[in-house]
């Protein structure tokens, strides 16, 4: 347990390593880091800024419902990073299924930590990759990491667990080790 949460800080935050001669289709892969896709200029703090009305809230005042509906929609609809579309990238994460077939998983949103959309609340939409991988792959432990390398749009995917404001075609899934 205590691996899979030293694992998903150091995703987050640590710098990755990829040999930068790595290429795919004949195109360069550039490794990103999840801060990468949000804009500089986008703080979390501010999708919460009415989060401390919410403590002098009774749960059951509308009031509340309210504000925890405007905090998630601002969630889903949170600005991605333009310069990335189009772009073949190589990033960390979690695997979190849409569409399986057994363990054969060709659809699934890739996550920064695991958990995310499945425990917890999903992360903002910029957080989150809808990745199509025609051939799938075989996932058999959620709280494994994997390397998703392939091509990045920003496009927003709404599904019942989670909006994500990219998607990317997938060509290689390659497992995380430290």
């Amino acid at each position: 347990m205590y691996k899979n949460i030293v694992l998903a800080l150091w995703l987050i935050v640590a710098p990755s390593v990829v040999s930068a001669e790595e290429v795919i289709n004949g195109e360069p892969v550039k490794n990103v880091e999840w801060e990468q896709l949000m804009p500089a200029d986008f703080s979390m703090d501010a999708l919460f800024e009415n989060s401390d009305q919410l403590a002098s809230i009774d749960d059951f005042d509308p009031k509340a419902q309210q504000l925890l509906d405007e905090m998630m929609a601002a969630m889903q609809s949170a600005p991605t990073v333009p310069d990335f579309d189009g772009q073949m990238i190589k990033i960390p994460g979690y695997v979190v299924p849409v569409e399986s077939e057994g363990t054969n998983v060709t659809e699934f949103f890739l996550v920064p930590y695991f958990g995310a959309c499945i425990h917890v609340p999903p992360p903002p939409s910029n957080q989150i990759i809808y990745v199509h991988f025609e051939p799938g792959t075989r996932i058999e432990n959620l709280y494994d990491a994997v390397w998703i390398s392939g091509r990045l749009e920003t496009q927003t995917v709404v599904n019942d667990l989670a909006t994500s404001g990219y998607r990317m075609e997938a060509f290689q899934i390659e497992p995380y080790d430290l």
